[in-house]
C-alpha cells in the first residue's frame, strides 16, 4: 500500500509541474524537489513491503511513515489548489482579488510551513531506508522473501501444509469432483500427455481434492510413476526439476549439472512410462513454459495436474482439446452445514447441532459462504468453546476481529493473504476498495470502475482510456479469484461483482491497518477525523450521532449505502463545511430530496452520484465543480439540467436516464434529461446517457453533439423525424462510439437514420445498438457494423423484406431483440447464419405465422423468446435443431399452442421439439406497461392444469 500511495502521488504531481495547474510563487520548485525524493523512496518499496509481509514490525512502521507523508503531500497540494482557483474578471473580480490576497496570507504561510515539514519528514524516511539497507534489486535473492515460498524455517508453519494430510472422514463435498477426475485420469485413452487444471479461490479445497485423487487406489494402480511437487509463489525451475528427478527416480543430481541436463534426464526417464505429476499451488503464468519441455508427450496416457488460484495460469497450460479445466466451486448450503456440524459438534454432540444453537450456527455457516477453509477453522475453534448461545452470538458479531487476534483462525487469514501479497501494487488499492461496501453487496462494474478512476487508482497507459485500463484491473482480480462475478453482460463481460464475505473480513482488517476507510455500521458509530474515506451503512448506524461527531477532516470520499433515515441537520451543508478536500460523494439510494447549493463548494469533487434518490433540481452551483468527471443522476427525479453544467470541462460521464420500468428483454419508456444548451462545450464527455431533444431547440442540441468526438456511449430520447439527418452527421464524427440508443418522441414518430454512409462512415467500434421507434426501412449501415454484439429494435413496424436477411451477415452479433419490430408473416433462419448468436427475442410479432430454422443455423443459441404471435399455430419444428438451447420462453401464446407441448403421459404433438430444452417457460405480456412477467415452467403449467381439472371433477361430483 505504501508503494501504491507513493506511485499515486508521483502521478498526481506530474500535471502540476507541466503548467496545467497554477502554482503560487516558489511552490513549483519545492514540488520538483519532493517528487525527486519520492521517486528515490519508491525504488526501495518493493523490498520493504516484502519484508513487512514477513512480519518485520520496524519495516511496517517505516512503511506507515511513507504512507502518511504521501497522504500529507496530497492534502497540502489540494489545499494549495483551493487557494489558486480561477478568479472572476472585471471590477467585482478586482475587488475580490484584493480581499482574497489579504484573507489568504495566513493560509499561504501555513502551506509553505507544511511543505518544509514534509521535506524534513522525507529526509528522515530516507535515513530510515539507509538504516534498514533496502535494496532496489528485483533479483531472486529478494523475491524469495515472499510469504508464498516454503523454506526450511517456515514450512511447518505454512497453513497450506494441512491440506495434504486431511483424513477421508474429515472431507465433505469433494466426492463428486474426485470421482470425475479419477475417471478422466484412468478411463480416457488420449494419445498424448494431457493437463488437468484445478482452479478456484484460496481455501476452496484445490490441494485437498488433488491429493485425494493422487492418493486414490485407482490412480496408484494405473500409473507407472508419480510425483507431487509444491510450487508456490516463489520458485526456481531448476529446483522443481531436481525434486521431480528425486521423486520419480530416487536419484540425486550432481551440483554442477545445468537445467538442460535435468530436462534430458526427465525426458529419458518418462518417455516410456505412464506418469502422473501434480504441480500444486502454481501462481506464475510463465511456470508452464519452464517445465513443459521436461514432460514428454508420449502415447501412454500420462497426465499432469495443476492447482492454481489464477485463471491466467490455466490459459497458459491449456494446449490441446483433451486438456481439462475443473472449476472448483464453493460447498452447497447442505454440504457446508454438514462439514460445520462435523467440526463444531464432534466432541459434545456427535456431530449434531443442538436446537438452541441452530440459528446462530446457520448464520456463521452463511458467513463462510461454502469456503471449506473457513468452515473447518471456525468449526474447530467453536468445538472448544462453551456451547452457550450468548457466547456464540458474541463470536458471530466479532468475527472480523477474531480473524486478527485468535491464533486458531490465523490459517484463514494467512492463506487468503497469500493472494493479496501476490498482487502487483496497482491492484492492491483496487482490491481493498471492496471493503467500503456492506456485506453481501453486489456492485455494478461500471460504477466501480468510475470510482477507481476518481480515486486516482488507475495508471495511464498509452493508447488506452482509463476505463479500459480499469476494466483490465478488474478482470485480473477476477482471474485471480479474489473477486466474484455476480452477473454478466450479453458479451460475457462482468456486469456486477462482489467479494466473498470471509475475504471481506480480511479486507476490513487491512483497511484498518492502512487507514484506508472507516466503516460506520453500528448504532454507536462515531466519526474518526483521521480517516480518508467514510462509508456509512445507514441501515445500522445512527446518522444523527455521526453528524454530531463530524469535524473538519481530510476525508476524500463519502459513501452512503442502504436505505435509511438521513439526519435532520442538512447532510450536504455538514459535508461541504467540513470536507473541503472531498473528491468522491456517492449518495446512491439515500433518502435525499434536495441537492443544496453548498455542493458547489466542493471544488475538488470528481465523482457525484445521486442515483435512485428523490432529488428533482440540480442547483446552478454545480457549475463550480470544475474537476467533476462523473455525474450520475440515473433513476432520480431530475428532468432538467441548468446551463451551468456546460462549465464542467472535465466531465466524462453524464448518466441521466430514468426508466418507467425495466425488464430483461427490452427497456421501456426512457425519460432523458433536458439541457438548456452548451453541451458542445463538454468535449471530454465519453458517456452521455440519456439526453432529451426538446421540441423547440432539439436541432441545435443535436448539432452540438458533433463536438463530442470522444463519446463512447450516447443515448438520445424524444427524437423527431426532422432531427435524423443532423444526428447521423454527428454520429459519423464519433469515431470511438460503442453504445448507441435512440428513442423516438412517440410511437408513431419515424426514426429517419438513413444518412450514415454504409461504405465508409458507420462507427466501426459500435457494439450495442438500440432503436426505439418506427423505421420505414432498416438503415443500410447497420449490416456493416462488424463489431456489433447486441441489437435491439423496438416498435420498428418493418413490413418490407425479412429483416433477418440483412442482419444475418453481422459476424459478431450475440444478442438480437425484435420487439414489435416486424409485421411480416415469416422469419427464415438460413443454414450457416447467425453463427455467434446466443440470445434471440421475437416479441410482439403479431403477423408472424411461420418461423423456419434450418439445421446448422444458430449453433450457439442458448435463449429464445417467442410471442405474443397469435398467428403462429405450431411450435417451430426447427427448434429441435438448437442443441445448445437452455431457455425457451413463450409469451402470451394461446392455450391451444401450449397444449401441443404437453409432456408425458399425454404427450402433445410438438413435445418432441422442446423435450431436450432444460427450461421451457410460459410468460404473459401486460400491454399497457409493455411488460413481461413469468407464469411458470411448462411442467408447472400442466401440473396446475391437472390440479384444476381434479378440483372441477370433485366439485361436480359433490354437486351431483
Amino acid at each position: 500500500m505504501a508503494e501504491r500511495a507513493v506511485s499515486s502521488i508521483i502521478q498526481y504531481l506530474a500535471p502540476l509541474l507541466t503548467g496545467e495547474v497554477e502554482l503560487l510563487k516558489g511552490v513549483r520548485k519545492e514540488i520538483v524537489s519532493i517528487k525527486v525524493e519520492l521517486e528515490r523512496i519508491h525504488s526501495f518499496l518493493e523490498d520493504a513491503e516484502s519484508r513487512a509481509e514477513k512480519g518485520d514490525k520496524g519495516v511496517k512502521t517505516w512503511l506507515k511513515q511513507v504512507r502518511e507523508v504521501s497522504y500529507r503531500i496530497e492534502e497540502v497540494i489540494d489545499e494549495h489548489i483551493l487557494l489558486v482557483l480561477p478568479k472572476q474578471r472585471g471590477l467585482v473580480g478586482s475587488l475580490r482579488k484584493v480581499t482574497r490576497m489579504i484573507t489568504k496570507l495566513k493560509p499561504r504561510h501555513e502551506i509553505a510551513s507544511q511543505i518544509q515539514d514534509i521535506k524534513t519528514t522525507i529526509r528522515e524516511i530516507q535515513e530510515g531506508a539507509v538504516r534498514y539497507g533496502f535494496s532496489t534489486s528485483t533479483s531472486s535473492e529478494h523475491s524469495n522473501t515472499s510469504t508464498g515460498s516454503i523454506t526450511k524455517d517456515n514450512m511447518w508453519r505454512d497453513p497450506r501444509l494441512t491440506s495434504l494430510f486431511i483424513g477421508d472422514d474429515e472431507v465433505v463435498g469433494i466426492e463428486s469432483p474426485k470421482y470425475e477426475l479419477i475417471s478422466r485420469l484412468v478411463g480416457q485413452n488420449q494419445s498424448q500427455r494431457a493437463v488437468i487444471s484445478v482452479v478456484g479461490m484460496g481455501g476452496i479445497g484445490k490441494t485437498t481434492l488433488a491429493k485425494k485423487v493422487y492418493d486414490s487406489q485407482e490412480v496408484v494402480a494405473h500409473f507407472n510413476c508419480k510425483a507431487w511437487i509444491t510450487v508456490s509463489q516463489s520458485y526456481k525451475p531448476e529446483e522443481l526439476l531436481k525434486k521431480m528427478i528425486k521423486q520419480l527416480s530416487g536419484n540425486d543430481v550432481l551440483p554442477d549439472e545445468g537445467i538442460e541436463s535435468f530436462i534430458d534426464k526427465l525426458r529419458g526417464y518418462l518417455s516410456k512410462k505412464r506418469y502422473i505429476i501434480v504441480f500444486d499451488d502454481v501462481w506464475e503464468t510463465d511456470f508452464w513454459g519452464s517445465i513443459r519441455h521436461a514432460l514428454p508427450k508420449n502415447s501412454d496416457g500420462s497426465w499432469v495436474i495443476i492447482t492454481t488460484r489464477n485463471e491466467q495460469v490455466v490459459t497458459f497450460c491449456k494446449e490441446t482439446s483433451v486438456d481439462h479445466v475443473h472449476e472448483l466451486e464453493a460447498l452447497s448450503e447442505e454440504k457446508a452445514w454438514e462439514l460445520f456440524c462435523k467440526k463444531a459438534y464432534q466432541l459434545d454432540f456427535e456431530g449434531h447441532c443442538p436446537p438452541e444453537l441452530e440459528e446462530v450456527s446457520h448464520a456463521i455457516v452463511r458467513k463462510c459462504q461454502g469456503l471449506p477453509l473457513a468452515i473447518v477453522a471456525i468449526g474447530g475453534l467453536l468445538s472448544t468453546k462453551n456451547k452457550g448461545i450468548s457466547e456464540w452470538q458474541k463470536f458471530y458479531g466479532s468475527m472480523h476481529s477474531e480473524l486478527d487476534r485468535n491464533p486458531n483462525l490465523t490459517s484463514i487469514k494467512k492463506i487468503l493473504l497469500f493472494s493479496y501479497n501476490d498482487l502487483p501494487h496497482y491492484l492492491k488499492s483496487c482490491f481493498l476498495y471492496f471493503g467500503i461496501m456492506p456485506e453481501d453487496y453486489f456492485i455494478r462494474c461500471g460504477r466501480l470502475i468510475r470510482l477507481w478512476i476518481a480515486e486516482g487508482f488507475i495508471e495511464k497507459q498509452n493508447g488506452k482510456t482509463l476505463e479500459e485500463v480499469a476494466e483490465e484491473y478488474l478482470t485480473e482480480l477476477i482471474h485471480r479469484r479474489l473477486v466474484q462475478v455476480s452477473t454478466t453482460k450479453f458479451d460475457g463481460r462482468a456486469k456486477s461483482c462482489r467479494v466473498h464475505d470471509v475475504v471481506r473480513e480480511i479486507i476490513l482488517s487491512l483497511s484498518e491497518e492502512f487507514s484506508l476507510c472507516q466503516i460506520l455500521e453500528k448504532e454507536n458509530s462515531s466519526f474518526n477525523d483521521t480517516t480518508r474515506r467514510l462509508s456509512m451503512h445507514m441501515r445500522y448506524c445512527n446518522m444523527e450521532k455521526v453528524m454530531e461527531s463530524i469535524g473538519k477532516s481530510p476525508v476524500r470520499s463519502i459513501f452512503l449505502f442502504q436505505e435509511g433515515e438521513l439526519p435532520k441537520k442538512p447532510l450536504l451543508g455538514t459535508i461541504a463545511a467540513n470536507f473541503k478536500l472531498l473528491k468522491v460523494l456517492d449518495l446512491e439510494v439515500a433518502s435525499l430530496y434536495q441537492l443544496h447549493e453548498e455542493v458547489g463548494n466542493l471544488f475538488l469533487l470528481r465523482y457525484l452520484s445521486i442515483r435512485r434518490t428523490y432529488v428533482k433540481i440540480i442547483p446552478k452551483s454545480i457549475g463550480k465543480l470544475h474537476n467533476l468527471q462523473t455525474l450520475d443522476l440515473r433513476h432520480s427525479l431530475v428532468r432538467e439540467l441548468p446551463f451551468d453544467i456546460s462549465r464542467l470541462r472535465k466531465l466524462q460521464h453524464l448518466l441521466a436516464h430514468s426508466l418507467s420500468y425495466e425488464c430483461e428483454y427490452w427497456v421501456g419508456f426512457i425519460v432523458g434529461v433536458k439541457m438548456q444548451g452548451g453541451i458542445g462545450c463538454l468535449e471530454e464527455l465519453r458517456n452521455l446517457w440519456h439526453v432529451e431533444t426538446n421540441h423547440d431547440d432539439g436541432l441545435s442540441l443535436i448539432k452540438e453533439l458533433e463536438k463530442l468526438r470522444q463519446l463512447r456511449k450516447l443515448g438520445i430520447t424524444k427524437l423527431e423525424r426532422g432531427h435524423g439527418r443532423a444526428l447521423c452527421a454527428a454520429i459519423e464524427k464519433m469515431k470511438y462510439l460503442q453504445h448507441l440508443s435512440v428513442r423516438a418522441s412517440n410511437d408513431d414518430e419515424i426514426l429517419d437514420l438513413q444518412y450514415i454512409s454504409s461504405s465508409s462512415s458507420p462507427p466501426q467500434y459500435l457494439q450495442h445498438l438500440e432503436l426505439g421507434g418506427r423505421l420505414e426501412k432498416l438503415p443500410d449501415w447497420i449490416p456493416k457494423l462488424q463489431n456489433l454484439v447486441r441489437l435491439c429494435l423496438g416498435g420498428s413496424g418493418l413490413t418490407k423484406n425479412d429483416p433477418l436477411k440483412a442482419l444475418q451477415v453481422l459476424p459478431s452479433l450475440a444478442h438480437l431483440a425484435l420487439w414489435d419490430a416486424y409485421d411480416g408473416e415469416q422469419l427464415y433462419f438460413m443454414v450457416g447464419r447467425f453463427q455467434k448468436l446466443k440470445h434471440l427475442r421475437l416479441i410482439g410479432l403479431k403477423g408472424l405465422n411461420s418461423v423456419i430454422i434450418e439445421e446448422g443455423t444458430l449453433p450457439l443459441l442458448e435463449e429464445l423468446t417467442i410471442g405474443p404471435s397469435p398467428q403462429l399455430k405450431e411450435v417451430p419444428s426447427g427448434i429441435h435443431h438448437l442443441r445448445k438451447l437452455k431457455n425457451l420462453d413463450f409469451v402470451g401464446m394461446p392455450e391451444e399452442f401450449i397444449d401441443r407441448m404437453e409432456p408425458k403421459p399425454n404427450q402433445g404433438k410438438d413435445y418432441w421439439i422442446v423435450k431436450h430444452i432444460s427450461y421451457v417457460v410460459l410468460c404473459s405480456r401486460i400491454e399497457k406497461r409493455n411488460f413481461i412477467s413469468i407464469i411458470g415452467t411448462l411442467q408447472e403449467y400442466f401440473n396446475q392444469k391437472v390440479k384444476k381439472a381434479r378440483v372441477r371433477e370433485d366439485k361436480n361430483e359433490s354437486q351431483s
